[in-house]
C-alpha cells in the first residue's frame, strides 16, 4: 500500500475517496470439502477479494499455490483496481485463490478442487458480476472447468449467458485468439517502446528472464525474432545460463517434456546469484512477488528491469535500482496485457462475436500504448518515477468517477 498512499499524497486525492479506496468491498473466504483418489477427504481454503467496482465488474487472477493469504489476495485485488484504471478497462478488481501445492494432486483431483470451490462461490461470482482469469498454476483447462461449473449450476435459461463468468478459456469453449500471450505480448510491446524512446537496438540485445512459466515463455519466445539473446534463465527448479545465447522455443520444448527448466542440455546450472550477475541489458521478472530486494538489486548488472511479475521489487530493492540509474517498469503497466485482452474475451463473448489473432494484437497494442503515454506524462507532470506516475493516473480516473457519481446514500 506504501505506492497507493505515495501516489495519493502526490496527487492530492480526496480524503473521503483515500479511504473508500484503501479497503475493499468483500472479502470471501471459503472452507470446503473435497473426496480425494485414494476415498479420503481433504479440507481446502478458497478466497476472493473483490476491492471495488465503480469502473464496472470485478476481475481478477485465480491462483493455486501454497503461499496464497488473505493479505496476498487484498494486494493482488486492489492492484487490478488500479491497473484497469489506468488501463481504462472498465472493470474494477478482484483476486482470488486456494491455499494447495498442485504438484501433490492428481488432475481429477485439481478438477474437484477446482468445481467445488466454484459451487462454495455460489452467487459471488457472475459474468456481469466477478469474472475469473488465469494467475499462478491456473490454465485454459481450469477455466473451463470454472466455466462447466458455474453454468451447470446456473438456471436453464441462463447456461447460454455464462460463458464470460471466466477469460483465459480454451478458444473451443470461448476463449479469445491472443489470450495465452497476452501477458508476454504486452511485455513485449513495451519493451519495444521503451527501446525506441531511447535509440536502443533489441537486436542484438541480451536479456535475462526469472520465471519460465506462461509470461516468460511466450516473453522470450517472442523477443527472439526481434533479434534479443536470452543467457540466462531461472524457474523454482534453479537457474541455467548459456553465454552464446538460450534457445526459448527449445527451452520450452524441454519444459513440455519434463515439466521445468531443469536439466536442460544446452546449458549450464548455475547458483542463484549467478543468475542475478549475469550482465545483460534487461532483467525480466514473470514469477513470485518479492523477488528484488535491496540485496538482488544491488547485483543486477543491467539497464533495464521489465516487472512482468505482480509486485516482484519491494521498496528498497526500487530505491537502489533509481539510485543506480537501472529504468524500472513497473507491473501496473508490463503486465497488463492479460487483463486487456481478459477484457476483449470479455466483451467478444458477450457479443456473440469472435476476434482474428490481428485484431486481438493491434487492439491490445493500442491500448497498451496509450497507457504508457499517460504514465510518461504524469511521471513529467509530476515530476516523479514511473510507479508512483502509474498509480497517479489510476487514482485520477477512480476519484473522477466517485466525484461524479457520488456516494450512496
Amino acid at each position: 500500500m506504501s505506492s497507493f498512499r505515495q501516489a495519493a499524497e502526490l496527487m492530492g486525492l480526496d480524503a473521503d475517496i483515500y479511504s473508500i479506496l484503501a479497503k475493499p468491498a468483500n472479502e470471501i473466504v471459503v472452507h470446503f470439502p473435497v473426496k480425494m483418489d485414494d476415498g479420503r477427504v481433504d479440507m481446502f481454503t478458497g478466497f476472493r477479494v473483490q476491492h471495488n467496482n465503480a469502473l464496472g465488474p470485478y476481475m481478477g487472477g485465480l491462483r493455486y499455490h501454497p503461499s496464497v493469504s488473505l493479505d496476498t489476495m487484498r494486494m493482488l485485488a486492489a492492484k487490478r483496481t488500479w491497473q484497469c484504471a489506468l488501463l481504462e478497462v472498465p472493470f474494477g478488481g478482484a483476486m482470488g485463490g486456494i491455499r494447495l501445492d498442485p504438484a501433490t494432486h492428481t488432475l481429477t483431483e485439481l478438477e474437484q478442487i477446482t468445481r467445488r470451490f466454484v459451487f462454495a462461490l455460489s452467487s459471488n461470482i457472475g459474468p456481469e458480476y466477478d469474472i475469473l482469469a488465469p494467475d499462478i498454476n491456473t490454465n485454459p483447462q481450469i477455466m473451463a472447468w470454472i466455466l462447466d461449473t458455474f453454468s451447470s449450476t446456473s438456471p436453464p435459461q441462463e447456461r447460454q449467458r455464462c460463458t464470460h463468468v471466466v477469460t483465459g478459456k480454451p478458444i473451443e469453449a470461448g476463449g479469445s485468439q491472443g489470450r495465452e500471450k497476452a501477458t508476454g505480448q504486452g511485455i513485449v510491446f513495451i519493451i519495444q517502446k521503451w527501446a525506441s524512446d531511447r535509440g536502443f537496438d533489441l537486436k542484438g540485445a541480451t536479456c535475462i528472464l526469472q520465471g519460465f512459466g506462461n509470461v516468460g515463455s511466450w516473453t522470450a519466445r517472442l523477443l527472439a525474432p526481434l533479434g534479443m539473446r536470452l543467457l540466462a534463465a531461472e524457474d523454482i527448479t534453479g537457474a541455467i545460463a548459456g553465454p552464446d545465447g538460450i534457445d526459448p522455443e527449445d527451452l520450452m520444448a524441454h519444459k513440455r517434456r519434463h515439466g521445468s527448466i531443469f536439466g536442460y542440455p544446452k546449458a549450464e546450472k548455475v547458483e542463484h546469484e549467478a543468475f542475478l550477475k549475469t550482465e545483460a541489458d534487461i532483467f525480466i521478472t514473470a514469477s513470485m512477488e518479492n523477488q528484488v530486494t535491496a540485496e538482488t538489486a544491488s547485483l543486477l548488472r543491467v539497464k533495464l528491469v521489465v516487472e512482468g511479475a505482480n509486485s516482484p521489487t519491494d521498496k528498497a530493492g526500487e530505491a537502489v535500482l533509481l539510485e543506480r540509474g537501472v529504468d524500472l517498469l513497473p507491473d501496473l503497466l508490463c503486465n497488463s496485457g492479460g487483463p486487456i485482452v481478459s477484457y476483449y474475451e470479455w466483451l467478444q463473448n458477450r457479443r456473440g462475436d469472435r476476434w482474428e489473432l490481428q485484431e486481438v494484437d493491434s487492439r491490445l497494442h493500442q491500448k497498451i500504448l496509450a497507457a504508457y503515454a499517460r504514465i510518461l506524462e504524469a511521471a513529467e507532470r509530476f515530476k516523479t518515477d514511473w510507479r508512483t506516475a502509474a498509480y497517479a493516473v489510476a487514482m485520477t480516473a477512480l476519484e473522477k468517477i466517485y466525484k461524479e457519481r457520488g456516494i450512496f446514500p
